[in-house]
């Protein structure tokens, strides 16, 4: 059984790698917002009854570490607009954003250890956390699809033609692209894997043989793209294979001992995702909140295209015959078996366990008819 394997998180060269310097204890700008185009009110507990504004008071801090600094992807974004927008002011809720690493190990231990209420952590990576001990509880997901990928240049037209290339990846081959040329038929042990840096332009030069690269939908594709160069990519999604987009997690005694704060948590975000998902005005608006939080070297541009990118996949992408943001334990189970058929989690883990890992509840909590309630009860 391997452990969760810790990652730089979708990085982005251009205007974020200022950032790394970021620590956990960063001070960030009080809740509320300067749009005069926000739904809050700006007025602690204007969406919230009197008892359930003290009972989430009651909770005290709540710690929002991100996935990667502050970029604009999907379960960062929305909860920054969410501060920003005085949508957690608003449900009586103290939240306090920290910056993330990228590493997903680490973020998996500080929420176990309370150092941490909530953070972004996929489906596949709250299996493998607590298959190795390590005790985090899922909330919720936005799609069945997930952001890894991988890139060939235009000569490839079927996978198999990579039989005996170049591949190369950031530091492993994810598990759901590997499902992926495995299912298309790749002869998986003719690949030579080789790592590669954070620079795309490796593959359309063929840098070192190169014939394939390992990335992010919303990452290095619009990077090549803004640089002219045309690659094709192969999303896992398109051929069956189980992921996770916009994914959290949470501590468990928190979530045990705070239900209602934590369905709130989720009631802002999701609030804030609607409204910075509205048009383009308003995913300005967002991005220029992330980029306050970030500095001046913040590429607006980029991030944009990033949360356009990644909002699409999951519009194109719903958890089946859930509301959004809800987990299909379905997905669930076949992450699982994914997780089995690659050996990264021993066969004690049952997709019936796992399930037991996942709360559906919070984002069930604050939709009536699959409309999110907004106020709050």
């Amino acid at each position: 059984m391997s452990s969760t394997s810790p990652r730089q998180y979708r990085l982005i060269r251009s205007g974020l790698a200022s950032l790394a310097a970021v620590t956990l204890t960063a001070g960030l700008a009080g809740c509320g917002s300067d749009s005069g185009d926000s739904t809050s009110t700006g007025s602690e507990g204007s969406a919230i009854s009197a008892d359930r504004c003290a009972e989430n008071k009651d909770a005290g801090k709540i710690t929002y570490l991100s996935g990667y600094q502050y970029q604009s992807s999907v379960s960062i974004l929305e909860y920054i607009a969410a501060d920003k927008l005085g949508y957690f002011k608003d449900l009586c809720l103290d939240v306090d954003l920290k910056p993330g690493t990228g590493d997903t190990a680490q973020n998996t231990k500080l929420l176990a250890s309370g150092q941490a209420t909530v953070s972004p952590v996929s489906q596949q990576d709250v299996i493998q956390a607590r298959a190795n001990g390590i005790d985090i509880t899922g909330i919720s997901s936005y799609s069945d699809a997930g952001l890894e990928i991988l890139m060939t240049n235009k000569d490839i037209t079927d996978l198999t033609q990579l039989d005996g290339k170049v591949v190369g990846h950031k530091g492993f081959v994810p598990a759901g692209v590997r499902a992926m040329l495995v299912k298309a038929g790749v002869d998986w042990d003719s690949l030579k894997l080789v790592k590669q840096g954070y620079d795309p332009s490796v593959l359309p030069r063929r840098q070192g043989g190169l014939e394939a690269l390992t990335g992010f939908v919303s990452n290095e594709p619009n990077q090549l793209k803004a640089a002219g160069k045309d690659v094709t990519v192969w999303k896992p999604v398109d051929y069956g294979v189980p992921s996770s987009l916009g994914a959290m997690a949470v501590n468990p005694e928190f979530a045990k001992a705070n239900p209602h704060a934590v369905e709130d948590i989720l009631r802002a975000a999701l609030h804030a995702y609607d409204y910075c998902s509205a048009d383009d005005k308003h995913i300005a608006e967002c991005v220029g909140y992330a980029a306050e939080l970030s500095g001046p070297t913040y590429d607006k541009k980029l991030n944009a295209t990033i949360w356009k990118t990644e909002t699409q996949v999951a519009k194109d992408n719903p958890t089946s015959g859930q509301p959004f943001g809800a987990i299909d334990p379905k997905n669930v189970a076949g992450l699982v078996d994914m997780l089995h058929q690659f050996e990264i989690v021993p066969d004690s883990v049952t997709a019936a366990r796992a399930e037991g890992w996942f709360d559906t509840s919070p984002v069930r909590n604050v939709y009536a008819a699959d409309k999110l309630v907004w106020p709050a009860p």
